[in-house]
């Protein structure tokens, strides 16, 4: 049976016993978190979240760059006013640079990716670092909300923050 089968499948059972279809649009936590799409990474399960209280954005990497259409309709639409970001240990963005990948795709495919930065990064604590600071710096985004950013663990599933709000660097 092919897996979007055994999806369609489970998907049925969890409907049957469907209880939240009243939670409002808004997150309930007033806050969205940016993450990778690891599939070793859950974050509701993470975090302690449940339907309802958050946004979670995912993307490869949990970069912040993709994901910031999505923050400001977050922010702006549906009232979050905190941002976590969460990078990981083992992470697949840490293996490859744009040439080799380019590389691959023109191979593999025949296309050309040469105008896609894939945005691959060498210090995983560093890419955190950085994605606060994009963050922060965005005029897109609400002033003075907290934005913080972690790295999860995949081996042990804990959370260590990397970056903290700085009073002097927060708008």
């Amino acid at each position: 049976m092919p897996v979007t089968e055994e999806l369609i499948a489970a998907n049925a059972g969890y409907a049957a016993g469907f209880t939240k279809g009243a939670l409002p649009l808004p997150p309930a936590r007033k806050v969205a978190v940016v993450t990778c799409m690891d599939a070793r990474l859950i974050p509701s399960r993470a975090l302690g979240l449940e339907e309802g209280d958050a946004h979670v954005i995912r993307n490869a990497g949990g970069l912040a760059r993709d994901a910031l259409r999505s923050l400001v309709i977050s922010q702006q639409l549906l009232g979050t006013r905190e941002i976590v970001v969460i990078h990981h240990t083992d992470c697949g963005m840490l293996t490859f640079t744009n040439e080799q990948l380019q590389a691959k795709v023109r191979t593999e495919l025949g296309a050309d990716a040469s105008a896609i930065d894939f945005q691959p990064f060498s210090d995983l604590a560093q890419s955190v670092v950085d994605d606060v600071l994009f963050l922060r710096e965005s005029p897109l985004l609400l002033e003075g909300v907290s934005i913080r950013g972690f790295v999860y663990d995949v081996h042990n599933g804990r959370v260590t923050e990397v970056s903290a709000p700085d009073a002097a660097t927060v708008p």
